[in-house]
Protein backbone atom coordinates (compact mmCIF):
# COMPACT_ATOMS: atom_id res chain seq x y z
CA UNK A 1 0.00 0.00 0.00
CA UNK A 2 2.85 2.37 0.89
CA UNK A 3 4.40 1.93 -2.57
CA UNK A 4 1.08 2.76 -4.24
CA UNK A 5 0.66 5.90 -2.09
CA UNK A 6 4.24 6.94 -2.83
CA UNK A 7 3.77 6.41 -6.59
CA UNK A 8 0.51 8.36 -6.49
CA UNK A 9 2.22 11.21 -4.65
CA UNK A 10 5.00 11.27 -7.24
CA UNK A 11 2.54 11.42 -10.15
CA UNK A 12 0.47 14.13 -8.45
CA UNK A 13 3.54 16.24 -7.78
CA UNK A 14 4.74 15.77 -11.34
CA UNK A 15 1.38 17.02 -12.61
CA UNK A 16 1.68 20.15 -10.44
CA UNK A 17 5.35 20.73 -11.19
CA UNK A 18 5.65 19.96 -14.89
CA UNK A 19 2.44 18.46 -16.26
CA UNK A 20 1.78 21.71 -18.11
CA UNK A 21 5.21 22.14 -19.66
CA UNK A 22 3.62 22.04 -23.12
CA UNK A 23 0.98 24.74 -22.54
CA UNK A 24 2.59 27.42 -24.68
CA UNK A 25 4.04 25.06 -27.28
CA UNK A 26 3.01 23.99 -30.75
CA UNK A 27 -0.07 21.88 -31.26
CA UNK A 28 0.75 18.20 -30.92
CA UNK A 29 0.69 16.15 -34.13
CA UNK A 30 -2.10 13.74 -34.79
CA UNK A 31 -1.15 10.26 -33.55
CA UNK A 32 0.14 8.06 -36.32
CA UNK A 33 -0.87 4.49 -36.95
CA UNK A 34 1.35 2.28 -34.74
CA UNK A 35 3.44 -0.58 -36.06
CA UNK A 36 2.03 -4.06 -35.91
CA UNK A 37 2.31 -5.70 -32.47
CA UNK A 38 2.53 -2.25 -30.85
CA UNK A 39 -0.17 -1.41 -28.34
CA UNK A 40 -2.17 1.84 -28.55
CA UNK A 41 -2.88 3.69 -25.31
CA UNK A 42 -6.40 3.41 -24.00
CA UNK A 43 -8.66 6.44 -24.52
CA UNK A 44 -8.39 8.83 -21.62
CA UNK A 45 -9.20 12.43 -20.75
CA UNK A 46 -6.49 14.98 -21.64
CA UNK A 47 -4.06 15.83 -18.85
CA UNK A 48 -5.27 18.85 -16.88
CA UNK A 49 -3.47 22.00 -17.96
CA UNK A 50 -2.53 23.86 -14.78
CA UNK A 51 -1.18 27.39 -14.35
CA UNK A 52 2.54 27.86 -14.00
CA UNK A 53 3.93 26.94 -10.60
CA UNK A 54 7.05 28.17 -8.79
CA UNK A 55 10.31 26.32 -9.34
CA UNK A 56 9.65 22.74 -8.23
CA UNK A 57 11.44 20.97 -5.43
CA UNK A 58 13.08 17.57 -6.11
CA UNK A 59 10.51 14.90 -6.88
CA UNK A 60 9.89 12.16 -4.30
CA UNK A 61 12.21 9.28 -5.06
CA UNK A 62 14.45 11.37 -7.34
CA UNK A 63 18.00 11.59 -5.98
CA UNK A 64 19.48 15.06 -5.92
CA UNK A 65 23.05 13.82 -6.38
CA UNK A 66 22.65 11.31 -9.20
CA UNK A 67 25.88 9.81 -10.49
CA UNK A 68 27.42 11.62 -13.46
CA UNK A 69 27.95 8.22 -15.10
CA UNK A 70 24.26 8.19 -16.08
CA UNK A 71 24.67 11.06 -18.53
CA UNK A 72 25.52 12.28 -22.02
CA UNK A 73 27.06 15.52 -23.21
CA UNK A 74 25.49 18.29 -25.29
CA UNK A 75 27.75 18.94 -28.26
CA UNK A 76 28.89 22.37 -29.40
CA UNK A 77 30.09 25.42 -27.51
CA UNK A 78 27.12 27.17 -25.97
CA UNK A 79 24.62 24.65 -27.30
CA UNK A 80 21.35 24.75 -25.39
CA UNK A 81 19.02 22.37 -27.20
CA UNK A 82 18.56 18.92 -25.71
CA UNK A 83 17.20 16.08 -27.83
CA UNK A 84 15.79 13.30 -25.66
CA UNK A 85 15.13 10.00 -27.46
CA UNK A 86 12.94 7.63 -25.47
CA UNK A 87 10.53 4.72 -25.59
CA UNK A 88 7.34 4.03 -23.67
CA UNK A 89 6.10 0.59 -22.61
CA UNK A 90 3.26 -0.77 -20.56
CA UNK A 91 3.76 -3.00 -17.54
CA UNK A 92 4.08 -6.05 -19.81
CA UNK A 93 6.81 -4.46 -21.91
CA UNK A 94 4.65 -3.71 -24.97
CA UNK A 95 5.65 -0.55 -26.81
CA UNK A 96 3.17 2.32 -26.63
CA UNK A 97 2.91 4.70 -29.58
CA UNK A 98 0.49 7.49 -30.41
CA UNK A 99 1.03 9.46 -27.20
CA UNK A 100 1.03 13.25 -27.38
CA UNK A 101 3.36 15.92 -26.08
CA UNK A 102 1.00 16.77 -23.21
CA UNK A 103 1.05 13.13 -22.03
CA UNK A 104 4.49 13.61 -20.48
CA UNK A 105 6.02 15.55 -17.62
CA UNK A 106 9.63 16.73 -17.80
CA UNK A 107 12.13 18.20 -15.35
CA UNK A 108 15.62 19.23 -16.46
CA UNK A 109 17.94 19.92 -13.53
CA UNK A 110 14.76 19.85 -11.39
CA UNK A 111 13.18 22.64 -13.46
CA UNK A 112 10.59 22.73 -16.19
CA UNK A 113 12.18 23.44 -19.60
CA UNK A 114 12.14 26.97 -20.95
CA UNK A 115 10.37 25.79 -24.08
CA UNK A 116 9.74 22.71 -26.18
CA UNK A 117 11.06 22.97 -29.71
CA UNK A 118 9.76 19.76 -31.21
CA UNK A 119 7.96 16.56 -30.19
CA UNK A 120 7.92 13.66 -32.65
CA UNK A 121 6.14 10.31 -32.49
CA UNK A 122 7.95 7.33 -34.04
CA UNK A 123 10.87 9.57 -34.95
CA UNK A 124 12.54 9.08 -38.31
CA UNK A 125 15.88 10.62 -37.36
CA UNK A 126 18.63 8.79 -39.28
CA UNK A 127 20.17 5.81 -37.50
CA UNK A 128 23.81 5.17 -36.83
CA UNK A 129 24.06 1.55 -35.71
CA UNK A 130 27.03 -0.49 -34.59
CA UNK A 131 27.02 -4.30 -34.55
CA UNK A 132 29.54 -5.64 -32.02
CA UNK A 133 29.93 -9.41 -31.98
CA UNK A 134 31.85 -11.19 -29.25
CA UNK A 135 34.43 -13.34 -31.06
CA UNK A 136 36.11 -14.76 -27.96
CA UNK A 137 36.56 -18.52 -27.63
CA UNK A 138 33.73 -18.71 -25.09
CA UNK A 139 31.09 -18.22 -27.81
CA UNK A 140 32.66 -20.38 -30.55
CA UNK A 141 29.77 -22.88 -30.79
CA UNK A 142 27.16 -20.08 -30.93
CA UNK A 143 28.82 -17.77 -33.41
CA UNK A 144 27.04 -18.88 -36.58
CA UNK A 145 23.62 -18.04 -35.12
CA UNK A 146 24.87 -14.60 -34.08
CA UNK A 147 26.15 -13.84 -37.58
CA UNK A 148 22.91 -14.80 -39.32
CA UNK A 149 20.73 -12.90 -36.86
CA UNK A 150 22.86 -9.76 -37.26
CA UNK A 151 22.55 -9.85 -41.06
CA UNK A 152 18.76 -10.27 -40.89
CA UNK A 153 18.54 -7.33 -38.47
CA UNK A 154 20.49 -5.01 -40.78
CA UNK A 155 18.32 -6.00 -43.76
CA UNK A 156 15.21 -4.97 -41.84
CA UNK A 157 16.33 -1.89 -39.94
CA UNK A 158 18.50 0.09 -42.38
CA UNK A 159 16.73 2.68 -44.53
CA UNK A 160 18.22 5.02 -47.11
CA UNK A 161 19.62 7.61 -44.68
CA UNK A 162 20.82 5.05 -42.11
CA UNK A 163 24.33 3.65 -41.76
CA UNK A 164 25.94 0.83 -39.80
CA UNK A 165 29.33 -0.69 -39.03
CA UNK A 166 30.47 -4.17 -38.00
CA UNK A 167 33.05 -5.09 -35.37
CA UNK A 168 34.26 -8.22 -33.64
CA UNK A 169 36.04 -8.20 -30.31
CA UNK A 170 38.06 -10.61 -28.19
CA UNK A 171 41.31 -9.32 -26.69
CA UNK A 172 41.47 -6.92 -29.63
CA UNK A 173 38.91 -4.89 -31.56
CA UNK A 174 38.43 -5.81 -35.21
CA UNK A 175 36.57 -3.28 -37.38
CA UNK A 176 35.65 -5.38 -40.41
CA UNK A 177 33.35 -2.82 -42.04
CA UNK A 178 33.09 0.89 -41.32
CA UNK A 179 29.95 2.99 -41.60
CA UNK A 180 28.00 2.20 -44.75
CA UNK A 181 24.45 1.80 -46.02
CA UNK A 182 25.46 -1.16 -48.18
CA UNK A 183 24.08 -4.31 -46.53
CA UNK A 184 26.14 -6.55 -48.83
CA UNK A 185 29.35 -5.02 -47.50
CA UNK A 186 28.08 -5.34 -43.92
CA UNK A 187 27.19 -8.98 -44.58
CA UNK A 188 30.69 -9.65 -45.88
CA UNK A 189 32.19 -7.97 -42.83
CA UNK A 190 30.11 -10.07 -40.45
CA UNK A 191 31.15 -13.32 -42.13
CA UNK A 192 34.84 -12.36 -42.10
CA UNK A 193 34.81 -12.49 -38.29
CA UNK A 194 36.33 -15.59 -36.67
CA UNK A 195 36.04 -16.56 -32.98
CA UNK A 196 39.03 -17.15 -30.69
CA UNK A 197 40.89 -15.62 -27.74
CA UNK A 198 39.97 -13.91 -24.47
CA UNK A 199 37.49 -11.07 -23.92
CA UNK A 200 38.13 -7.34 -23.47
CA UNK A 201 34.52 -6.16 -23.59
CA UNK A 202 34.97 -2.87 -21.70
CA UNK A 203 37.98 -1.84 -23.78
CA UNK A 204 36.06 -2.65 -26.98
CA UNK A 205 32.96 -0.69 -25.99
CA UNK A 206 34.99 2.31 -24.81
CA UNK A 207 37.01 2.47 -28.03
CA UNK A 208 33.99 1.93 -30.26
CA UNK A 209 32.02 4.81 -28.77
CA UNK A 210 35.07 7.09 -28.79
CA UNK A 211 36.28 6.29 -32.31
CA UNK A 212 33.01 5.55 -34.13
CA UNK A 213 29.98 7.09 -32.39
CA UNK A 214 31.48 10.24 -30.88
CA UNK A 215 32.78 11.25 -34.31
CA UNK A 216 29.25 11.14 -35.77
CA UNK A 217 28.15 14.19 -33.79
CA UNK A 218 24.51 15.00 -33.00
CA UNK A 219 21.39 14.78 -35.15
CA UNK A 220 21.26 10.99 -35.24
CA UNK A 221 19.81 8.16 -33.22
CA UNK A 222 22.89 6.20 -32.24
CA UNK A 223 22.74 2.62 -31.01
CA UNK A 224 25.14 -0.26 -30.49
CA UNK A 225 23.88 -3.84 -30.53
CA UNK A 226 26.32 -5.96 -28.58
CA UNK A 227 26.00 -9.75 -28.77
CA UNK A 228 28.05 -11.31 -25.99
CA UNK A 229 27.94 -13.39 -22.82
CA UNK A 230 29.04 -10.27 -20.90
CA UNK A 231 32.23 -11.79 -19.51
CA UNK A 232 35.40 -9.69 -19.45
CA UNK A 233 38.79 -11.07 -18.49
CA UNK A 234 41.22 -8.82 -20.35
CA UNK A 235 40.17 -5.14 -20.25
CA UNK A 236 42.21 -2.26 -18.89
CA UNK A 237 39.15 0.02 -18.83
CA UNK A 238 36.51 -0.38 -16.13
CA UNK A 239 32.84 -0.91 -16.86
CA UNK A 240 32.14 2.64 -15.63
CA UNK A 241 34.70 4.00 -18.09
CA UNK A 242 32.93 2.27 -20.99
CA UNK A 243 29.50 3.46 -19.82
CA UNK A 244 30.64 7.05 -19.48
CA UNK A 245 32.13 7.12 -22.98
CA UNK A 246 28.95 5.67 -24.50
CA UNK A 247 26.89 8.34 -22.79
CA UNK A 248 29.20 11.13 -23.91
CA UNK A 249 28.75 9.80 -27.46
CA UNK A 250 24.95 9.90 -26.95
CA UNK A 251 24.76 6.19 -27.76
CA UNK A 252 22.22 3.68 -26.49
CA UNK A 253 23.55 0.17 -25.94
CA UNK A 254 21.39 -2.90 -26.48
CA UNK A 255 22.74 -6.23 -25.29
CA UNK A 256 21.80 -9.72 -26.44
CA UNK A 257 23.13 -12.35 -24.08
CA UNK A 258 24.54 -15.59 -25.49
CA UNK A 259 24.35 -17.21 -22.07
CA UNK A 260 21.47 -19.69 -22.41
CA UNK A 261 21.92 -21.43 -19.07
CA UNK A 262 18.84 -21.53 -16.77
CA UNK A 263 20.42 -19.07 -14.32
CA UNK A 264 21.92 -15.65 -14.95
CA UNK A 265 25.58 -15.08 -14.17
CA UNK A 266 27.86 -12.07 -13.67
CA UNK A 267 28.05 -11.40 -17.40
CA UNK A 268 24.27 -11.00 -17.62
CA UNK A 269 24.38 -8.46 -14.77
CA UNK A 270 27.09 -6.54 -16.61
CA UNK A 271 24.97 -6.39 -19.77
CA UNK A 272 21.99 -5.11 -17.80
CA UNK A 273 24.03 -2.40 -16.07
CA UNK A 274 25.52 -1.10 -19.33
CA UNK A 275 22.21 -1.08 -21.20
CA UNK A 276 20.17 0.58 -18.46
CA UNK A 277 22.78 3.29 -17.90
CA UNK A 278 22.69 4.29 -21.58
CA UNK A 279 18.92 4.11 -22.13
CA UNK A 280 19.02 0.76 -23.93
CA UNK A 281 17.88 -2.69 -22.94
CA UNK A 282 19.29 -6.19 -22.42
CA UNK A 283 17.74 -9.37 -23.84
CA UNK A 284 18.25 -12.90 -22.54
CA UNK A 285 17.30 -15.64 -25.04
CA UNK A 286 16.60 -19.05 -23.52
CA UNK A 287 18.06 -20.80 -26.56
CA UNK A 288 20.85 -19.65 -28.84
CA UNK A 289 18.50 -20.03 -31.82
CA UNK A 290 16.40 -17.24 -30.25
CA UNK A 291 19.12 -14.60 -30.62
CA UNK A 292 17.18 -13.39 -33.67
CA UNK A 293 14.21 -12.62 -31.38
CA UNK A 294 16.38 -10.14 -29.51
CA UNK A 295 17.32 -8.42 -32.76
CA UNK A 296 13.63 -8.25 -33.78
CA UNK A 297 12.71 -6.67 -30.43
CA UNK A 298 15.42 -4.04 -30.89
CA UNK A 299 14.18 -3.34 -34.42
CA UNK A 300 10.65 -2.81 -33.09
CA UNK A 301 11.92 -0.51 -30.37
CA UNK A 302 13.89 1.64 -32.81
CA UNK A 303 10.67 2.08 -34.81
CA UNK A 304 8.68 3.03 -31.69
CA UNK A 305 10.86 5.81 -30.31
CA UNK A 306 9.78 9.33 -29.46
CA UNK A 307 11.93 12.43 -29.81
CA UNK A 308 11.57 15.45 -27.51
CA UNK A 309 13.73 18.47 -28.30
CA UNK A 310 13.70 21.31 -25.80
CA UNK A 311 15.60 24.28 -24.35
CA UNK A 312 16.43 23.83 -20.64
CA UNK A 313 15.78 26.63 -18.18
CA UNK A 314 18.59 28.51 -16.39
CA UNK A 315 21.16 26.84 -18.64
CA UNK A 316 24.83 27.60 -18.09
CA UNK A 317 27.65 26.33 -20.31
CA UNK A 318 29.81 25.47 -17.30
CA UNK A 319 30.34 21.72 -17.73
CA UNK A 320 27.94 20.90 -14.90
CA UNK A 321 25.82 17.78 -14.65
CA UNK A 322 22.07 18.21 -15.23
CA UNK A 323 19.57 15.48 -14.43
CA UNK A 324 16.65 14.63 -16.70
CA UNK A 325 13.42 13.32 -15.18
CA UNK A 326 10.93 12.29 -17.87
CA UNK A 327 7.75 10.48 -16.96
CA UNK A 328 4.45 9.53 -18.58
CA UNK A 329 1.55 11.13 -16.72
CA UNK A 330 -0.42 7.90 -17.10
CA UNK A 331 0.93 5.58 -14.35
CA UNK A 332 0.32 2.52 -16.55
CA UNK A 333 3.22 3.51 -18.79
CA UNK A 334 6.97 3.45 -18.22
CA UNK A 335 9.49 5.71 -19.97
CA UNK A 336 12.96 4.38 -20.78
CA UNK A 337 15.51 7.14 -21.47
CA UNK A 338 18.89 8.50 -20.47
CA UNK A 339 19.27 10.00 -17.01
CA UNK A 340 20.90 13.34 -17.82
CA UNK A 341 23.80 15.08 -19.52
CA UNK A 342 26.87 17.26 -19.09
CA UNK A 343 26.49 20.83 -20.29
CA UNK A 344 29.34 22.04 -22.53
CA UNK A 345 32.06 24.17 -21.00
CA UNK A 346 32.94 27.48 -22.63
Amino acid sequence: MFKNIQRGTSIAFLLLACGAFVVAQQTSPTPTQPQQQTQQPQQQAPAQQLPAQPQPAPLPGQPGDESPLDVTTIKGIGAREVNQIFTVTDKKGKFITGLRQQDFGLLDDQKRPERVIRFTQQTNLPLRVGIMLDTSSSIRQRFEFEQQAAVEFLLQVLHRQDMAFVEGFDVQLDLEQGFTNNVDLLNQGIHKLRPGGGTALFDALYSTCKDQMLMQGSGYRKAIIMVTDGDDNYSHALMTDAIKMCQRAETMVYGISTNVSPTKDKGDDILKAICEATGGRAFYPTRIEEVSNGFRSIEEELRSQYSLEYVPADFKADGSFRTIYLQALDPRYKVRARKGYFAPRQ
